[in-house]
């Protein structure tokens, strides 16, 4: 006699395991660590954006991260993998990351660093705006009024003058919006492609990318110190892409994630010891909306377990 097959029964939905808190300071640590490199970073990319025309500033630091990105393969033994670089949806991440790094690069050149880095934080929210557009998750009214609070903040930040918005203030904007568009894309890519191959991947394609757009342009001797900026800017960059996926590892994403609202206040003291640049009271105010907003979304993110966004571990740029 052939017994029916049994069905299990259905399982409760299991709460997600919460990370030590000393997993969560050493997380806390990994991400501000992180910010702090990749704001040093856009602080010697602004630098050399005085000498280099934008094409040629990423063309040069892209030579740079690509040795970079090769030692960090070998260090973590990845060499097999690379073929996985080929993905479409790898290379298509590599084609977004190359337009995000030009345009917030050219509007870096024209922009204080306190005022573009704040637009560029509110990629999160923008996130969360496509999701809702391509029907991945639903939005409460709650996250609605936190969205609706933090572009009132990205349009107070990039108030330029009583004239009206800059070119450069839209360029930043539209790049925040690749920012978002390339960290959906990272979601849908498999777990078996290393973060050492998507990395590199995205460099050479950044690489050919700047290299076309800087065959445009007027290219300047490479013989100057600006050189050195752009060698130290990859390696920073290369340093802080394995802080923010090391500050991901076994920590409560919740928790860690907002401390990458650090990078508005690393920003700010860094725009003002070396260009003397301090954002007027209404820019502190839209800042401070922009980052509030934002770490109330990754609030209400944390306490939905059936959130379908939860902060990935991918690097600014």
């Amino acid at each position: 006699m052939v017994r029916p097959v049994e069905r299990a029964a259905p399982t409760a939905r299991q709460d997600p395991i919460l990370a030590t808190a000393a997993q969560n300071r050493r997380g806390i640590i990994a991400m501000t660590t992180a910010m702090s490199l990749f704001c040093c970073n856009d602080a010697l990319m602004k630098l050399a954006r005085e000498a280099f025309p934008t094409g040629q500033a990423v063309t040069l630091r892209t030579g740079f991260a690509i040795l970079a990105g090769l030692a960090m393969v070998a260090v973590m033994g990845d060499w097999r993998k690379l073929p996985l670089g080929l993905r479409p949806l790898v290379l298509g991440r590599g084609v977004v990351e190359a337009l995000c790094a030009l345009t917030f690069i050219w509007a870096l050149g024209l922009l204080p660093l306190a005022n573009i880095t704040a637009i560029l934080m509110a990629s999160p929210l923008l996130i969360v705006v496509l999701a809702v557009l391509l029907r991945i998750e639903s939005v409460g009214w709650r996250r609605t009024l936190a969205l609706a609070v933090g572009f009132l903040g990205v349009l107070i930040v990039m108030r330029p003058s009583a004239a009206g918005f800059s070119a450069a203030a839209l360029i930043a904007l539209a790049s925040a919006v690749l920012v978002a568009v390339r960290d959906l894309t990272t979601r849908m890519i498999g777990d078996d492609v290393p973060s050492t191959v998507i990395s590199l991947t995205t460099t050479l394609i950044v690489g050919m990318l700047s290299l076309g757009m800087g065959a445009l342009e007027t290219w300047h001797s490479p013989w100057r110190v600006e050189t050195v900026y752009l060698a130290l800017a990859a390696m920073l960059v290369t340093a802080g892409g394995y802080c923010v996926i090391s500050a991901f590892r076994n920590t409560d994403v919740g928790v860690v994630a907002g401390y990458r609202y650090s990078v508005v206040l690393v920003a700010v003291l860094l725009g003002w010891l070396v260009w003397g640049e301090t954002p007027d009271p209404i820019a502190f105010a839209g800042i401070a909306l922009v980052v509030g907003s934002g770490l109330y979304t990754l609030h209400r993110q944390r306490v939905r377990p059936d959130s379908q966004l939860k902060p990935e571990s991918q690097k600014p740029l």
